[in-house]
């Protein structure tokens, strides 16, 4: 394996003394020359040293294992009733996508040979075995979680999940009258014989396998119901008694199927691959290119098919034969089958059965010149930037009114925005909509490729260009992941830049759930490079180098790399020297060959993250100062921070990127660096409070084994970052007297 890659910062600075600074922060003597950025072989010859085969933590596996401590949140007694509900409806959500994204990816990379072993040193097909035993295992105590203990808790607490034997006559009679009128007729039952073909079968539907006899002939046939997705999962039968919406057909088969005889119907539910391949190369429209791709993948091929475990083995038979799906990819479970449908029944109105209410507040640079109705948020950028950490600080009172206020500002000349995903009634959308009504010039790059979110960012392209906006989808083969929102005013005889760089999508909804960071700022530099962003997405701008940003695909990687090189000049030279990130994934074998030499070098290491980790911590000789945490609860943990020790003068930078391939090479990404010394140490800190052993976290071991520690040594619990998080907002906005 060749040597770790080393390139340099983005651009090459001039010291005072007229010689050119080498990437590690040595000043080299003048005529040094820096061929396409590396660092000097004399500066750090054993990097030259290969790192050891099997140093990188396999993905696919390392995914299984965050949603297993997604389950463990589901299992533990202590997490509220509801919201453990609600845990195992986010496992089977995540499971779902696992399938129609990453296993689908290996299978069809095995299909069409070109198949590679991963960095992990596994071929595909090892994976993929690995994968079907793991995730069969999961899906079992998944199920078992529910059956054996949500289930019956629940019920203690009058909230019932019964099937149709276990109703009152009275409640089967409300719902026979129910099925009649607002369900029967939606249904449509296809038969299978010689003149009707095996139909076909929707990914993620669930679906009735029906066998009838016919009482004449006695032949028996086969047909397919499909479960109305426009209907609710769990229909209540009584207050607080629900019944599975299969059970009510299933119940009311004879209605389906006048003059046959019912034997048997068992549900199941088929998971297909719905992982999009726009060729953009040659598409003249990329807009057109998507939907076509879009009607595509309603047809992928199956990678998974769930079936009740007391099915009839004629039926399994069947479904598997017509699928074609092989014997590995068949999972039996006790029924109900698709558990999303918890997120319904975890959306009840019991308070004591869900965690204590929060209200976000406004931030606290906002807040400072806060009127009677919404903070002046361009007054208070005026004075200084604001750091803003939701869902702790509202999302409504800062960045939603940053843009209402513009949209409505007479002095707003014009609004650039990019959009990744937003809800579904967007205030967002609708503050660009008025501007551009307006008669402000208003850019908005609509990311159409945003997974599973296209077919709504679609819509939301077409109706922001019908408005008057200047709509465009970024840059061939490059998805525009980055969080930017750029407001130019008119203040006196000069322009003023106003800018947003977030960790997060704007997405007032998910903004309440998830845990995101974002800067809201005047400093010219960053309305600079805002300005030079945008025209590279919407023009034919080649710049690469930026003031206060770090932009991929060229210099994201590049510029991390160059910092941690960096932390080791400093650690030898005797400056203060750390690494610590927190980002949702890192899997890019360039970090983290960069971050395994940081640790050989004696530079502490600390990563916090939420899901994927490729890094393998605690290996003596190589990772053995690389500390690892993960952080799961109420709110999803999704902001990506990065810190270095720059020699007692920290580095700190926030921004959208995870540390993946796709984010650093196929992705339009933005990192800002945080300028003020205050907020720079909030968020070190906040780093320092998710690593700290007197946190609740799971640690990662060097074989790749999470590790959840909850309790002390007395069994006391753990504090919660969240919790504690919460709490410092509570005491803030008391002594602050709002």
């Amino acid at each position: 394996m060749s040597s770790t890659p080393r390139p340099a910062r983005p651009a090459v600075e001039q010291p005072p003394n007229g010689g050119v600074t080498a990437t590690l922060g040595i000043p080299l003597p003048p005529g040094t020359a820096l061929v396409d950025g590396d660092v000097p072989e004399e500066v750090f010859p054993e990097f030259e040293e290969e790192l050891p085969q099997g140093r990188f933590l396999d993905r696919e596996r390392s995914w299984l294992a965050f949603n297993e401590r997604v389950l463990e949140l589901a299992e533990d007694p202590d997490t509220p009733l509801l919201e453990r509900t609600k845990f195992l409806a986010i496992f089977a959500s995540n499971m779902d996508e696992f399938f129609m994204v990453r296993v689908a990816g290996l299978k069809r990379r095995i299909a069409t040979g070109v198949a590679q072993r991963s960095a992990s040193g596994l071929q595909p097909r090892e994976v993929l075995d690995l994968i079907w035993t793991r995730s069969r295992e999961l899906m079992a105590r998944h199920a078992a979680a529910f059956q054996q203990d949500v289930l019956p808790e629940l019920a203690a607490e009058g909230i019932e999940l019964v099937r149709w034997s276990d109703l009152t006559d009275a409640e089967q009679a409300r719902l026979h009258t129910l099925f009649r009128q607002n369900i029967f007729p939606v249904l449509t039952p296809l038969a299978v014989d010689p003149a009707h073909p095996f139909p076909y079968i929707s990914g993620l539907s669930l679906n009735l396998a029906v066998v009838v006899r016919n009482p004449l002939s006695g032949h028996k046939h086969f047909a397919r119901v499909k479960v109305p997705q426009s209907l609710h999962r769990f229909l209540e039968a009584s207050p607080q008694r629900y019944v599975p919406l299969e059970d009510v057909m299933g119940a009311h088969l004879e209605e389906l199927f006048p003059g046959m005889e019912v034997l048997a119907h068992h549900a199941f539910r088929v998971t297909r691959n719905e992982d999009l391949e726009v060729e953009e190369d040659d598409a003249e429209n990329i807009l057109k290119a998507l939907e076509k791709e879009l009607m595509r993948r309603r047809f992928g091929p199956p990678v998974r098919l769930e079936v009740e475990e007391s099915i009839d083995p004629y039926v399994l038979d069947l479904l598997v034969r017509e699928l074609n799906i092989s014997e590995a990819e068949v999972y039996p479970l006790p029924g109900p089958l698709d558990l999303t449908g918890l997120f319904g029944l975890a959306a009840q109105d019991r308070p004591d059965l869900l965690y204590p209410k929060f209200v976000a507040g406004t931030a606290r640079g906002l807040a400072d010149v806060e009127s009677a109705s919404a903070p002046d948020v361009f007054a208070a950028l005026r004075e200084r930037d604001v750091l803003l950490h939701h869902p702790y600080d509202s999302f409504s009172t800062s960045v939603q009114a940053f843009l209402e206020q513009a949209a409505a500002d007479p002095h707003v000349l014009a609004i650039k925005q990019t959009l990744y995903r937003t809800s579904g009634d967007s205030p967002i959308v609708d503050a660009l909509i008025d501007a551009a009504e307006a008669g402000k010039q208003v850019l908005v790059l609509v990311e159409i490729k945003a997974r599973f979110d296209e077919q709504a960012n679609i819509k939301w392209a077409r109706k922001l260009e019908e408005a008057g906006c200047h709509v465009v989808y970024g840059l061939v083969g490059l998805k525009t992941h980055c969080k930017l929102s750029l407001v130019v005013r008119q203040e006196g005889e000069t322009l003023r830049r106003y800018a947003h760089v977030g960790t997060g999508n704007y997405h007032p909804k998910t903004a309440r759930l998830y845990e995101d960071l974002g800067l809201l700022t005047s400093d010219p530099q960053v309305g600079a490079d805002l300005s030079d962003l945008f025209n590279r997405l919407s023009g034919y701008s080649r710049r690469e180098s930026y003031r206060r940003l770090l932009v991929a695909p060229r210099g994201l990687r590049d510029g991390l790399v160059s910092r941690i090189h960096d932390e080791i000049a400093h650690h030898r030279a005797g400056r203060p020297a750390r690494v610590q990130i927190k980002v949702n994934s890192i899997v890019d074998e360039t970090l983290v060959d960069a971050l395994y030499r940081a640790s050989q070098a004696g530079v502490p290491v600390d990563v916090w993250v939420r899901g994927i980790c490729a890094v393998r911590p605690g290996v003596p000789g190589l990772s053995e100062n690389i500390r690892v945490r993960s952080v799961l609860g109420r709110f999803l943990e999704h902001s990506r921070i990065f810190v270095f020790g720059n020699g007692g003068d920290p580095e700190v930078w926030i921004g959208s990127a995870d540390m993946m391939h796709r984010n650093l090479d196929r992705r339009i990404e933005a990192l800002v660096r945080v300028a003020d010394p205050a907020q720079r140490a909030e968020l070190a800190g906040l780093i320092e409070l998710g690593m700290s052993d007197e946190t609740a976290s799971w640690h990662l071991g060097p074989d790749g084994t999470w590790t959840r520690h909850w309790h002390d040594a007395e069994g006391r619990r753990l504090r919660h970052v969240q919790e504690t998080l919460i709490e410092s907002r509570k005491r803030r906005r008391r002594s602050a007297g709002r």
